[in-house]
């Protein structure tokens, strides 16, 4: 998991255009955009091992970052949901076996006090490195951010508080595993479930409304990031998090309003996004049913909010949202791009993550989004990034598995 999330592309090809207008003897019309959303082909996988010496990434970085608590923090949520007996069920994905996957996290987790020098020999020593292929074959991954807003919110439809986010309805049929959406239920058997515009327009979800907000834009752009911080009006705090989806597809609101020539597309932000709906109140309902894809909530706890895919709360510059149909879950992701100034923590250039996550824009293996916490400064960062990168997976030589699955299994 604003945009913002899935099309700030629009960035990168503006800087691009204008400077092929400025170049002489170029033509525009020989210049696309990189399709960062074009799927993986039938057949091929997402990750490929790296064998040649000088395609290697500095592995510097992540062991100077193995002992961050950040990250051990979010290690040992992976760990505690590998030993889930129903996950085994999600592999193998990618060639990566679920064994694979759990004793890498392990071995990681075992070497992660190590000072630097020797948990950089450890890793090279017992870690192959597959990348990413990204959108082109290239390994080129565009990197978006989500975060967790905090809104004021009502448990009560009074005064301003008018837009409901709802919770899941009984006749939503998805597998329980992976939920992926079959449908609706029906007296005829399991059918498409209705798009937003039916949804909101028919009142079909009338008695599930779980809350209401003061501002449909903050509604929706819950449904975007799929959790939030309720400061309710009885002075209480609600936080409600991803409980489904109705199956439809998602379209970025930011990337058709610079279709429509509404704003620039290297003005695409947040900010900008709510700068214009205030100016044009009358567009904003238009735009949200265009997106047809709608989120469904549950209230959370304080302790297991705000949560993943995984069933596990993300941690703030350490969880990665990636497409759960084509890359292993759980496990650690060295992540290299360009990031914005964050607000009073830092993300490295390099930075040592896990896969834990995914996203309604988030469907190929071109496409990645960092988690980048929870209020105001994790709004504006998460806003703001948007870089093209690498991302590579760090799993155990296939021959050291065996050895660190039985050090694993001896020491539970």
């Amino acid at each position: 998991m604003i945009q913002t999330r899935s099309d700030v592309w629009w960035r990168w090809a503006a800087s691009l255009i204008m400077a092929v207008l400025i170049l002489p003897g170029c033509q525009l019309a020989e210049v696309e955009p990189p399709d960062y959303s074009r799927p993986l082909p039938p057949g091929a996988s997402a990750l490929r091992r790296i064998t040649n010496p000088l395609k290697m990434p500095e592995l510097g970085p992540a062991s100077r970052q193995l002992s961050d608590p950040g990250f051990r923090q979010a290690l040992g949520r992976s760990l505690e949901w590998y030993l889930i007996p129903s996950t085994q069920k999600l592999f193998p994905v990618a060639g990566i076996s679920h064994v694979h996957a759990h004793t890498s996290a392990y071995a990681m987790s075992q070497i992660g006090g190590a000072d630097p020098a020797d948990a950089l020999k450890q890793l090279k020593a017992q870690f192959d490195v597959y990348e990413s292929v990204g959108y082109d074959g290239g390994g080129g991954v565009f990197f978006t951010g989500y975060y967790s807003p905090v809104f004021k919110a009502s448990r009560t439809r009074t005064g301003p508080f008018q837009y409901p986010l709802y919770q899941r309805p009984a006749d939503l049929m998805a597998d329980p595993l992976t939920g992926e959406v079959h449908g609706r239920q029906t007296a005829a058997g399991i059918e498409p479930y209705p798009a937003r515009g039916w949804i909101e327009q028919s009142g079909m979800l009338a008695g599930t409304e779980l809350v209401y907000l003061p501002d449909r834009l903050d509604a929706y752009l819950i449904h975007v990031n799929g959790s939030a911080k309720l400061e309710l009006t009885d002075g209480s705090t609600m936080y409600v998090g991803y409980a489904g989806n109705n199956g439809r597809e998602y379209t970025s609101i930011g990337r058709l309003l610079v279709k429509d020539s509404k704003i620039s597309p290297d003005r695409l932000s947040l900010p900008t996004l709510r700068s214009y709906f205030q100016g044009h109140p009358g567009e904003l309902d238009g735009y949200i049913q265009q997106n047809q894809r709608f989120v469904f909530f549950r209230e959370y706890d304080g302790d297991t909010w705000p949560a993943g895919s995984l069933g596990f709360k993300v941690t703030q510059g350490r969880s990665l949202a990636t497409d759960k149909s084509i890359f292993p879950r759980g496990c650690a992701v060295l992540v290299t791009t360009d990031a914005p100034p964050t607000g009073g923590w830092a993300l490295s250039r390099s930075q040592l993550m896990l896969d834990q996550d995914t996203g309604g824009a988030i469907r190929a293996p071109g496409r990645a989004d960092i988690y980048f916490g929870i209020g105001p400064a994790a709004e504006s960062s998460a806003g703001r990034q948007a870089a093209e990168g690498r991302m590579y997976y760090l799993l155990l030589k296939r021959d050291r598995v065996q050895t660190w699955h039985d050090r694993m299994m001896a020491g539970q």
